[in-house]
């Protein structure tokens, strides 16, 4: 019998009233075996529960449980799978883990596919790594949305592009999903003159299919590093790509929206700053369903922008000194970022915005979204720019490792390290418009 470490329990859960400590081991929930987090999240959302826990000493504790059906037990695992991870089997053409310098920390080269992942943190999975056992069980818990790694709908050219044999097969695993009413997210990532154009728009067709069970599908150009010797050759796609692209998921749109009352597929931010078009509407996102996917986040900041500049203006903030602000932004959204600082500076006195975009030497200059700067070339790049009493950087650069104390970018600079270097404070800024105007106005302080 499969027996599950608890490392931690929630305060205030139900676990914690029973008196369920770290290091006891999780058994089973009403006689059943937990083989990992699929079997858990099922179990226990019942609403009467039999757990079985074994102390340190071996003691073992049947706990009766009578709890509502969403709420919580409490408890925290080793890991979030209660399991090990799954790594890819796949040798994707586009894998930007197979761009990534040597050197940097271990888990960012981790190459994940792990169905599980899915449901709890909504990652993309290609579904050659899911065996039909996982499949089973996803239709027998009714567990959804999945996320899919489509890609494209060419059998033979999904093979070729995730570099693995069966990935034509897996496609077939989708469509149990869908004859059993499990809701999906899709993803496919446009790399030029493989599934772009015409594989693109049967690929499109061929998906549709699926709605509404397919609630969203985005399509997001492939990220290109300079470490790409003895990799397919892959080419960056130019402006007139980009518009091609947009004109076909706008059409898409269009069609699908008229049949089931949604968008359906979506075309990320790059598409359109790299085209010169537009920004959709709000609405065309469909509720951002796939904004962590880079689509609709600059339509979301633009909008919460001008709501908080329009509250704002109601009671406009004076300075009786002149306040200096500097942000370091991708080139990618640089722009946007300096037109929202110029109406700022414009209607408040003695505000003074300074805007840097970044160029991003460490992957490379094709790489220009915000989120995959590093923190020596923000370092190297402002060391003789003015920066003024603080700056502002996107809280999409950094990330906290666990058990530390201090936000990281991606080649472990720390925040404080660029602090140090740049002698200013630095603000991490959530990603909504109405955090960026607090922020610069110190509004949160």
């Amino acid at each position: 019998m499969k027996k599950h470490r608890i490392t931690g329990v929630q305060p205030g859960s139900i676990a914690e009233e029973l008196s369920v400590e770290p290091e006891d081991l999780l058994l089973k929930i009403n006689d059943r075996e937990i083989l990992d987090y699929f079997d858990y999240a099922f179990f226990a959302q019942e609403t009467e529960l039999s757990v079985l826990i074994e102390k340190p000493d071996g003691e073992e504790w049947l706990l009766e449980i009578e709890k509502d059906e969403d709420e919580d037990l409490g408890l925290c695992f080793e890991n979030d799978m209660m399991d090990a991870y799954r790594s890819c089997a796949n040798r994707c053409i586009f894998c930007f883990i197979d761009q990534m310098p040597p050197g940097m920390r271990e888990n960012l080269y981790f190459k994940d596919d792990d169905a599980r992942l899915s449901f709890l943190h909504g990652n993309y999975v290609t579904l050659t790594n899911m065996s039909d056992r996982d499949i089973d069980r996803i239709i027998s818990y009714h567990m959804s949305p999945v996320y899919i790694s489509f890609q494209t709908m060419n059998e033979e050219l999904r093979c070729q592009m995730l570099g693995n044999r069966f990935a034509g097969e897996a496609l077939k695993k989708a469509d149990r999903l869908f004859e059993a009413g499990i809701e999906m997210n899709g993803q496919i990532v446009l790399c030029k003159n493989y599934n772009d154009g015409d594989e693109l728009t049967y690929s499109i067709e061929r998906l549709s299919r699926y709605a509404p069970l397919l609630q969203s599908v985005s399509v997001v150009p492939v990220g290109l590093t300079r470490y790409r010797e003895g990799l397919t050759p892959l080419m960056p796609f130019s402006k007139e790509d980009a518009g091609r692209v947009v004109d076909l998921i706008e059409a898409w749109q269009e069609r699908m929206f008229s049949e089931y009352g949604y968008h359906f597929i979506h075309a990320s931010d790059e598409w359109y700053l790299l085209a010169e078009r537009p920004l959709p509407s709000a609405e065309t996102y469909d509720g951002y369903l796939q904004y962590e996917n880079g689509v609709g986040m600059l339509r979301s900041l633009l909008d919460d922008f001008e709501e908080a500049f329009a509250c704002l203006m109601k009671k406009p903030p004076v300075f009786s000194e002149e306040r200096t602000v500097s942000i370091a932004t991708g080139l990618l959204s640089y722009e946007t970022i300096h037109a929202m600082g110029e109406r700022l500076m414009k209607e408040i006195r003695n505000l003074r915005i300074h805007v840097y975009p970044i160029r991003n030497d460490f992957f490379g200059s094709t790489i220009t979204v915000t989120g995959l700067l590093t923190g020596q070339d923000i370092r190297a790049q402002l060391s003789d720019k003015p920066l003024g009493d603080t700056l502002l950087l996107s809280e999409t650069m950094v990330r906290t490792l666990t058990g530390g104390e201090n936000a990281v970018f991606l080649d472990d600079v720390t925040v404080a390290d660029l602090e140090s270097a740049l002698q200013v404070p630095v603000n991490i800024v959530k990603s909504n418009g109405w955090d960026f105007v607090e922020k610069i106005l110190n509004m949160s302080n």
